[in-house]
């Protein structure tokens, strides 16, 4: 049993396909499956079983991948720590995020960092949802992701950094474009623009109205904040989303209107890694060059979100 033959097959539980192994290896199917198979030998029982669409593994190599895959997290993240040992402030920092989260949240830190570390790359690997964030994350060599904050994941430590409140985007114009604020009540008698159904800040806010007694209607769909955003300000929906950091604020002049929605609980943003303990020390310096960034730009209590957005987690 070598450590190659357990990397590989955890690649093969996580993908659910043996081919699909292959093609990323570059190598055969053949050699893909002899060493599962070389392990199923070791091991003494099936780890794989054969299904229309792939392979997925048995109890027992539910088992050992677990097992397995935390231990080849662990040695990666050693292996990251021993090279900062050696190259000093030098190396990388491998990140994954959602879609727009570069831009409104980490725009500024990546400045100020790139100039404290200049010799220090930074990675970024996107994913369209904090669940494909923190699969990534628990799957791959990466040492940090942004995600919108919800339950327990197993094999991740997750960190709050900020709170962002709900705002209605709409255009100028709109009637409800003059109000200081929009009540919970006025959002069940308009349609919405509908954040995707398996994001995690769709799910916060879908589960915010429903514990308020309001179900929003909705006329389309959008992948991302900035598609919702853009449809508000060319008059094309209306769209509850989170006062991002570094959304422009729209000016008297400007087509874009952001209500505040004061009922809604904020939506908890921040970082996860698999073992904080064990971050290296460069990617602890970054989340917290991330960290310090938003709470330097946080509005003062009581200000509404249409200024800087990001109010700091307590």
């Amino acid at each position: 049993m070598t450590l190659d033959d357990l990397r590989v097959f955890v690649a093969v539980c996580r993908a659910g396909s043996l081919s699909a192994v292959a093609r990323e290896l570059t190598c055969t199917q053949s050699a893909v499956s002899q060493r599962v198979k070389r392990l199923e030998r070791e091991t003494g029982v099936s780890l794989l079983e054969r299904q229309a669409r792939g392979v997925v593994p048995t109890p027992a190599g539910r088992i050992l991948c677990e097992a397995a895959a935390d231990g080849i997290a662990g040695l990666d993240l050693a292996l990251r720590r021993l090279g900062d040992l050696v190259h000093g402030e030098s190396g990388s920092v491998r990140i994954t995020t959602g879609s727009t989260t570069v831009r409104h949240f980490m725009a500024e830190a990546i400045v100020t960092f790139r100039r404290r570390y200049p010799k220090v790359n930074l990675e970024f690997q996107t994913e369209s949802s904090s669940r494909g964030c923190l699969g990534a994350l628990i799957a791959g060599n990466l040492d940090l992701a942004w995600i919108t904050l919800g339950g327990p994941v197993r094999g991740a430590e997750q960190r709050p950094v900020a709170e962002l409140p709900w705002v209605l985007a709409l255009r100028a114009g709109d009637p409800l474009a003059a109000r200081s604020r929009v009540e919970v009540s006025d959002l069940a008698e308009i349609p919405l623009v509908r954040l995707p159904p398996n994001s995690t800040s769709g799910g916060h806010l879908h589960a915010a109205l429903a514990e308020l007694g309001v179900r929003a209607g909705s006329d389309t769909g959008v992948a991302d904040w900035d598609t919702a955003l853009l449809l508000a300000e060319l008059g094309l929906g209306r769209a509850v989303v989170p006062a991002l950091p570094g959304l422009p604020v729209p000016g008297d002049d400007g087509p874009l209107r952001l209500v505040p929605i004061p009922a809604l609980p904020p939506l908890p943003v921040g970082w996860a890694a698999r073992r904080w303990d064990a971050l290296p020390p460069l990617a602890r310096a970054f989340a917290d060059t991330v960290a310090d960034t938003l709470r330097v730009d946080a509005p003062p209590e009581g200000r509404s979100p249409e200024g800087r957005t990001a109010r700091p987690h307590k």
